[in-house]
This record gives structure tokens, C-alpha cells and sequence, in this order.
């Protein structure tokens, strides 16, 4: 069977809702979906909607009036769960469309957690309490991060982020009550052993359930598979809280929970929704592409008129950076053609027009200043944040009547309009190196921004995409489509991670560890979306035999990889050192395998001996960046980009990993790339490539190949400083200005020279005699550390050997930190022998104290 995603049931008829009008034109058919309960029919429902029961918060525990202060009333659908969020500990999952305020029914779950943890006097015991919330993107994470520090500041708990490239310290997490996570980050962190955090968390709340179709998807079921294997294996209680848009399949992914059907699983309809939402679909049926995209231009352009013309507002998400701006032009030019400009334009009354004035003439951006005039804005990632917060701004005032923006808007930023248009489903994945569709989930959250609910009493999306992916969306947003599994495909990396844990130690084991999974329950429920004949499963039931033969296929490949030892013979799984460094690094089985010496010398793989350029190329063909390839388009920037590059690219921009070489090196060297494409491969790349080089670094060390570590180490610290070794040092510090760090690198000074010189000598190096105690002031506060070694004979062939360090520089605290890591290796420097290798941790607090490492 395929990856996971949305299966379409053909034999489903597709029932759409009553009170649904087809309109068909020669450039464009339009379905328009009437918002649940509307019409002469829904009378009786609205009624019964109106009289929902809604608990007041004053009759709650004196704690989550704390909690919720604010808030009167809980809403139904809050009303519904507060029973079982706050005085039941199981498990639960709750479907409720966007806006129906899912953010309470975590908060309302959290506090359950601390009334169990409340003393006698009222005061919470906040030693006891780990709360962890997995928000599915960095973005989210930020909002979320912010929206429950502020109800919980008041009890005096920590809420604090850890994503993406965040370290957080051991300390820090200590003191941490509430970490928002990503999926991925929360994955390293459990890999590396329960016995550290995930051994202390009461609660998981995971947020977007929904994604486990997605390519997250995995992701999830792993996590939510390690929590419940550990519940039964070390009897902790943790509960785990659901949260996710309505889909049709919502019992198995309760099921997949552990809550309970009856008690547990909570579905609510899209009558639930605070905002009605009316949805019109367009298929346009131009087949040149020029023509399509001005034929969609045009119809976005008369709904978002039609908005303003009624005093609304709108948005039209688009899916580049460079297109919100394109739109933005093309709708400003298609008003002056029908001479509708002052429709757009700023509202002349408006109390606020004569400062926003001033605060758009002082922006460093002409686009905003010249779109501002026509009552026009955009927003999107690649702007400054300066920039990004006027735009809302203009826009949350009514001064900007429509805004460009991308879908980045919709999922960071609650800023709410009554009508929303997609313009166009294509969007570009870097991670699969094409375009590909707008998932349901990404039009179900941009659609949750239409209508605002303290002002409009309804909401309306607008999603125009071409004639033959109608039908699609249709099926998709009226959700009748089962959520799937994307786990097969991710699986050998996740079943090393268990055998890494010490949870599968063989193949019995993976199978009962596989019936954790939301993969198994779909499996069980729809046998044919993953190969599975329906004669097989009346032979094996509970399809443990299918569930072997998946599991032997991934020991097989992770065993010729040497990340695993599999004996066929009982089925038993084995961890290595370089399965270890895999799962700790999260790299997959395609990037280790650059390492193994392979016979064929057609493959390029790594040796003790590869120079600085074939370390970089290794790193650029390693699996997590093997589908982003080269486009026409991108091949003059790409050529000029190659000029710059200070390491050969062997093969060229057509070479394997060409292109991702010269976007690493780019990065290094800190240059600004053009193509929008571009820009998304590169942020693409830049996220993964440190942590890549760090496993490079570790497999190298392992296998004794001191000459390559040394290399790959350096690299990581390139890329995660974006300077090149031959820079100078200086630039890491911070303080200094260009031109002085350029004289630096052109004298190739050294910490050692700067320091034996005076201030003066110093100054006119760097020709600017005042900035001479700068230069040394930065020189001292870089890290490095005095060694003194000490040798002691045992016995003829053993020698114990004592290391004496000790911290030679000044300790400034915004440029380190509170704690430095330090690698430390004995070798011989003759065949590169390995006697001991060791991590040490320099703390800010016993900076200048002696640390003593001895070993034999």
C-alpha cells in the first residue's frame, strides 16, 4: 500500500448539504455550500443550538476561575468535556471545528492535572507537575506557547517552547512545567530514554490530532505508541488529551488514544462552529495557464470587492512569498480598470488614517507604502517582523480593506476576516521537490479564519482551484474522507528508535508494539488500503503474521545498513552504536548508508580520508534533502551562486546534491537568495543540515576516524554559526563592525597573536585605533581551555592518564550562555588510534574551577 493521506471512498455518494446551488459559466462552474442549519428546515436545529447548556465558570473550582479568568461562560462545546477534562483522569479526544475553543478544553485539562497536585492550603505542588503539548508547527507552537503562558502565569507555572533547533537545558526542563513541543522535537527527546522527562509527564496533549494522515503523521503514532507502552511497562500514569478538526474516522483515532467510546470521545458537528461559514467552490476550466491565472485573479477580485462593498473585510491566501505581492499589484491594476479604485481604498473618516499614514511613510518597505494608498496590504514569512506586525496591524484597524498574505498567516496568527479566498491549490513542497495539492487540513485552518466572531454573524471561503480537482475538495471539506495511515513508510527509522530505547528486542516484541499503532487499528478496519488481502485476514485475525512480515522487511534493510544486528534464525533486534547515533540525530537510513563501504566504486560513500568539498557533498545527497532538484528557472541564480561558492561543487549544479551544495555554502556564507523557490528550499535545508553534520561527526568518531570528525565537526559549527573556518573567529562574539572582522580574516590573526599584543597594536591592525580594547575584549571571551596532562604507569601496557582543564577565557553571558559543551579525544597520532572520547559540560557557575578526567 501507498503512505498514508486522505482515501477517497469511491462507492461514498457524495451527499452535499441541502440548499446547495451549482452554477455553471463558460470559464468556471461554482458550488455554493450553505453554513449548516441555514434555510427554512434549520429553524428547529438553530432553536436547538441556541439552548445548548453552557456551564458558568463561577460554579467551577476556585482554581480554574484563576485559570479562565475572562471567560463567563464556557461555550457547548467546552460545556460538553468540562466534566470529564477536570474531575476524570482517563484518556480523551475532542472533534470540534476551528474556533470552537479547543485552546480551554487544554487549559480545563491542566488543571485537573494541578487540583490533583493542590495542597491542603490551596497552593499548587509544582515539583510533581510535567505537562507536555505537542502543537504540530513551529508557528503554532509559538501562539500556543503565548496563549497558555498568560492563564497560567498566574499560578506561577512555566510555560516554555522547545522546537526545532532550542536546546533546552536538564535545569531548564526541571523547571519547566509546560513544554509546547513539535512532534519531532518531543521524538529526539523521549529516543533518548524515559528515564529522563518523558518519565515525569502527567499529561500529552496533542493538538491537530487530524495530521496523522499527514507526513507528521508517523511522527505521532510513534510518540503516542512510547507513552502507552510505557504506562503499561512502568505503571506511570499519563493521560492523554486528543484535540483535532471533525473527521469522519474520529472512533479510530479514539481507539488509537485508548479513550474509551463511551466516556471518552467527543464529536461535535460543524452547527458548533461560533461563526456560521458559507463555502463556495470554483472549478475554473481555462486550460492555458497565462489565461487561468488572470481568470482566477479576476474572480478573487469580485468576491473581495463584493466583501467590501457589504463593510467586510477579506483575505486571499496565495502559496509563495513573491505571488502576495504579484496579486497584490494585478488587483490594485484590475480596480483602476474598472475604476472601482476608491471602493478599495483606505476609508477617509477612519480616526486612525492620519497615523497609520505616518507609520506606513516610515516603513522601510515600498511595496507596503505603495499598496497602502490602495487600501491593499501583504503579509508573509519572508518579511521583516517589523513589517509583518504593521501589516496585521493596518489590517485588525479596517485601515486595510484587503490582504495578501500566505498560509503561514493562517496558522501563526489569529487575525480573523469574513471572507477568505484561496487562490490557486498548488503549492510548493520542498521537502518532495514539486508542487503538489493543498492539503484538506491547510484549507480546513485557512477556512477556520472566515468570520470573526466578535463581529460577524457569519463567514464565507472561497477556494478557486482547477475544474478536475473540484470534485476533490468538494468530497474533502464536506469530510467524508477517513483519515489513513502514513507509518509504513517511515518505518525502519522508527523501529530502530524502539530497539535504540531497549522497548523491541525482537520481532514479538515489534508486533505487539506495532498494535500500538494507529496504522494496526486502520489495518484491522480497511485491510485493502494496505495490500492486505480480506481472505489473509480471515487466516490471521488480529493480523499478527502481516504485522512480522513488515516488521522483518524494515530488520532486513536496517540490518545491511549496520544500524541494527537481526538474527533471522530467532528473530531477535540488536542495537549498534551507529543505530544509536541515528536515532539520536534523527537520520534516516538513506543518509547513513553514505558511510558503509560498499564495493561498488560508482557510489560515492565517505573514507577516513575525504577532503573538506566531499564531506560537504556527502552531506548534500544525504536522504533528507533527496528530492529537491534543480528547475529552469532557478539555474541563472543558481550559476552566479556557484561562482561564490568557496568549496568546489564536483559535477556542478547537475551533479547529485549539486544544488543543495551550493545552498548549503550559500548559507555559510550568509548571502540572500532571490527565487521564492529558492528561499523555501534553502530554510528547508538549513533546518536539517547542522543536525546532520553533528551524526556525520559522531559515525566518524565511532569508527575511530579522527582526520573526518575533526572535518565534520567543524562543518556543523559552520553551519550553525553561518561563518567559514577561515573567517575570523571574532565574528562569533558579536560587537565588532565588518570591516574590522574583514582585516582580521585578511592578517589571519589568532586569539593567541590579538592576545599578546596591546590595545594599541591591536587598533591599528584592524587600522582604527579606538576599537582596539574591543578587539581584544572579544578575543578573550573566546571559549578555549588549558590542558595539562599528567601520565602515570600501571602496569606495563596500561597507562592511567589524568587530564587537568581549565577554562581560559572571559564568560560572557549573552554570547555563551549558562553552560559550553566540550568534545574531548586521546589519540595516536600516528594511525589515528582512539584511546578515549568524552562529552564534558563547562558550567557557567564553576567556570574557572579545574575539572579532572582520568581514565586508563
Amino acid at each position: 500500500g501507498g503512505g498514508g493521506g486522505y482515501g477517497v471512498n469511491p462507492n461514498a455518494k457524495q451527499v452535499l448539504p441541502e440548499g446547495t446551488v451549482r452554477e455553471v459559466f463558460d470559464l468556471y462552474e461554482s458550488v455554493k455550500v450553505p453554513p449548516p442549519l441555514s434555510g427554512p428546515g434549520g429553524e428547529a436545529m438553530r432553536a436547538i443550538a441556541a439552548a445548548r447548556p453552557r456551564v458558568q465558570v463561577l460554579a467551577l473550582p476556585r482554581l480554574v476561575q484563576r485559570v479562565l479568568a475572562g471567560v463567563d461562560f464556557l461555550n457547548p462545546v467546552q460545556t460538553a468535556v468540562h466534566k470529564c477534562a477536570l474531575f476524570s483522569s482517563e484518556n480523551f479526544l475532542v472533534c470540534a471545528p476551528t474556533g470552537a475553543g479547543k485552546t480551554n478544553v487544554a487549559l480545563m485539562a491542566i488543571c485537573q492535572q494541578l487540583l490533583a497536585a493542590e495542597k491542603a492550603n490551596g497552593s499548587v505542588d509544582l515539583e510533581k507537575l510535567k505537562i507536555v503539548y505537542v502543537a504540530p508547527m513551529k508557528a503554532l507552537a509559538a501562539e500556543v506557547c503565548q496563549k497558555l503562558s498568560g492563564s497560567l502565569k498566574c499560578l506561577g507555572l512555566r510555560v516554555r517552547e522547545l522546537t526545532g533547533d532550542m536546546q533546552l537545558t536538564k535545569r531548564e526542563i526541571a523547571e519547566t512545567q509546560v513544554l509546547v513541543v513539535t512532534p519531532e522535537k518531543w521524538d529526539v527527546v523521549t529516543r533518548k530514554g524515559a528515564e529522563g522527562v518523558a518519565g515525569l509527564v502527567g499529561l500529552l496533549i496533542l493538538d491537530e490530532v487530524h495530521l496523522l494522515g499527514d507526513e507528521r503523521g508517523p511522527v505521532i503514532e510513534a510518540l503516542v505508541a512510547r507513552t502507552l507502552r510505557l504506562v503499561e511497562s512502568a505503571q506511570v500514569q499519563v493521560r492523554l488529551l486528543g484535540l483535532s478538526a471533525t473527521l469522519p474516522n474520529y472512533v479510530d483515532v479514539g481507539l488509537f488514544l485508548r479513550a474509551s467510546p463511551k466516556s471518552g470521545i467527543f464529536y461535535f458537528d460543524a452547527s458548533y462552529r461560533p461563526v456560521p461559514l458559507s463555502q463556495e467552490f470554483v472549478g475554473v476550466k481555462v486550460s492555458n495557464p497565462m489565461k487561468r491565472v488572470q481568470t482566477m485573479l479576476e474572480i478573487a477580485y469580485e468576491r473581495a470587492v463584493e466583501s467590501v462593498r457589504n463593510g467586510k473585510q477579506a483575505m486571499i491566501f496565495v502559496h509563495a512569498r513573491n505571488d502576495t505581492l504579484r496579486t497584490a499589484r494585478a488587483l490594485r491594476d484590475i480596480a483602476r480598470n474598472r475604476a472601482e479604485s476608491s471602493v478599495l481604498a483606505p476609508p477617509e473618516d477612519h480616526p486612525r488614517l492620519a497615523q497609520a499614514q505616518r507609520d506606513v511613510g516610515k516603513s522601510r518597505s515600498a511595496d507596503l507604502r505603495e499598496l497602502f494608498g490602495a487600501g491593499l496590504g501583504v503579509h508573509h514569512a519572508g518579511m521583516l517582523r517589523a513589517e509583518r506586525g504593521l501589516s496585521e496591524r493596518l489590517f485588525a484597524e479596517g485601515l486595510v480593506r484587503v490582504l495578501v498574505c500566505t498560509a503561514t498567516l493562517a496558522w501563526g496568527v489569529n487575525l480573523p476576516a469574513h471572507t477568505v479566498v484561496i487562490k490557486g491549490t498548488q503549492i510548493y513542497d520542498p521537502s518532495k521537490g514539486k508542487h503538489v495539492e493543498l492539503s484538506p487540513l491547510d484549507v480546513m485552518q485557512i477556512f477556520g479564519r472566515a468570520g470573526r466572531p466578535q463581529f460577524d454573524d457569519s463567514g464565507e471561503g472561497v477556494i478557486l482551484t482547477t475544474h478536475d480537482k473540484l470534485a476533490h475538495y468538494l468530497k474533502m471539506l464536506t469530510s467524508q474522507l477517513p483519515v489513513e495511515s502514513a507509518l509504513s513508510g517511515h518505518l525502519p527509522d522508527h523501529l530502530n528508535a524502539e530497539v535504540c530505547l531497549g522497548t523491541v528486542s525482537s520481532l514479538a516484541e515489534g508486533a505487539i508494539w506495532l498494535s500500538y499503532s494507529y496504522l494496526y487499528i486502520r489495518a484491522m478496519r480497511n485491510p485493502m488500503a494496505y495490500g492486505i488481502d480480506p481472505s489473509f485476514k480471515e487466516r490471521d485475525p488480529d493480523l499478527f503474521s502481516w504485522r512480522l512480515t513488515l516488521l522483518r522487511q524494515c530488520a532486513r534493510k536496517l540490518d545491511e545498513c549496520k544500524m541494527v544486528r537481526f538474527n533471522p534464525a530467532t528473530g531477535a533486534l540488536d542495537a549498534t552504536e551507529l543505530g544509536r547515533i541515528a536515532s539520536h540525530f534523527y537520520l534516516r537510513l538513506g543518509t547513513v548508508q553514505l558511510f558503509n563501504e560498499s564495493d561498488d566504486k560508482s557510489e560515492r560513500k565517505l573514507t577516513p580520508l575525504a577532503t573538506d568539498a566531499e564531506l560537504l557533498a556527502a552531506l548534500a545527497r544525504s536522504s533528507e534533502f533527496e528530492n529537491i532538484k534543480s528547475r529552469d528557472e532557478e539555474q541563472e541564480e543558481l550559476g552566479e551562486l556557484l561562482q561564490a561558492c568557496p568549496l568546489k561543487v564536483s559535477g556542478g549544479l547537475d551533479g547529485a546534491g549539486g544544488k543543495v551544495n551550493v545552498l548549503l555554502q550559500t548559507y555559510i556564507s550568509g548571502l540572500q537568495l532571490k527565487a521564492s523557490s529558492l528561499v523555501s528550499d534553502g530554510n528547508f535545508i538549513s533546518q536539517s543540515a547542522g543536525r546532520i553534520a553533528r551524526g556525520f561527526f559522531e559515525i566518524a568518531l565511532s569508527k575511530g576516524w579522527i582526520g573526518l570528525a575533526l572535518k565534520a565537526l567543524t562543518l556543523a559549527k559552520m553551519l550553525e554559526w553561518r561563518l567559514w573556518a577561515t573567517d575570523s573567529p571574532l565574528r562569533q562574539v558579536g560587537g565588532l563592525p565588518e570591516e574590522a572582522l574583514a582585516r582580521l580574516k585578511a592578517r589571519k590573526a589568532t586569539r593567541e597573536s590579538l592576545l599578546d599584543m596591546s590595545d594599541n597594536e591591536a587598533g591599528s591592525l584592524v587600522s582604527h585605533l579606538r576599537l582596539g580594547t574591543s578587539v581584544r575584549q572579544a578575543a578573550r571571551r573566546l571559549p578555549a581551555m588549558l590542558v595539562e596532562l599528567d601520565a602515570k604507569p600501571i602496569t606495563r601496557t596500561v597507562l592511567k592518564v589524568t587530564l587537568t582543564l581549565t577554562a581560559d577565557f572571559e564568560w560572557f553571558e549573552k554570547a555563551h550562555g549558562a553552560v559550553q559543551p566540550w568534545y574531548v579525544w586521546v589519540e595516536d597520532f600516528d594511525d589515528e588510534h582512539v584511546y578515549h572520547k568524552e562529552r564534558i559540560i563547562l558550567h557557567k557557575s564553576k567556570a574557572y574551577e579545574p575539572m579532572e578526567l582520568s581514565f586508563t
